[in-house]
């Protein structure tokens, strides 16, 4: 399977899972705008919701049925808190899971604060030709898993392999009309 060799500018939402962030103290997600506009991608939307299974699926589902979106990223709800929703509210969204991901990320992880690392339920999939990946809340989980991770399989450029293929099949200008092209 050969996939583009250049790259292409993505449309990413932004969500911040989080009962006490706002605009003013959301640090994560405005790393992850910050990355993304840096690697050349485009912010869709961005959105910082509290720890509800429904509000959280809702808005993950509105993006994944936008045509012009094609990746999700959402930080925070993925500990053990009582209050961590955000595996709950998602996870049954995803047509395709990407086990690898939070995998990685743990692995990674683990590398930074040890053990405490298994206290993560980081994951990603897809759903509707919509990339979905879910970090932890804090700062330092955004960046390596962007860092680490999530810039260079949202780079079609990136070998052996990377997302754009996913998310636009062979033969198709869904990067300029949409997913459903």
């Amino acid at each position: 399977m050969t996939s583009t060799r250049e790259f292409v500018s993505l449309s990413i939402a932004v969500l911040t899972v989080s009962d006490t962030r706002d605009e003013t103290n959301d640090r994560s997600g405005a790393c992850l705008v910050e990355k993304l506009q840096e690697a050349g991608h485009t912010l869709a939307s961005r959105a910082i919701l509290a720890d509800d299974v429904y509000r959280i699926r809702a808005a993950v589902a509105g993006w994944i049925a936008d045509p012009g979106i094609h990746v999700v990223l959402i930080t925070g709800g993925t500990g053990f808190a009582e209050r961590d929703v955000t595996p709950e509210a998602v996870r049954l969204l995803i047509e395709q899971p990407v086990d690898g991901f939070g995998e990685l990320f743990r692995a990674l992880s683990y590398e930074e604060i040890g053990s405490s690392t298994i206290q993560s339920r980081a994951f990603a999939g897809l759903a509707n030709r919509t990339l979905i990946f879910s970090m932890p809340g804090s700062l330092r989980a955004c960046r390596l898993a962007w860092e680490r991770i999530v810039e260079s399989q949202l780079d079609g450029r990136n070998r052996p392999c990377n997302f754009i293929q996913a998310l636009f099949p062979a033969g198709s200008s869904c990067h300029l009309e949409g997913k459903a092209g």
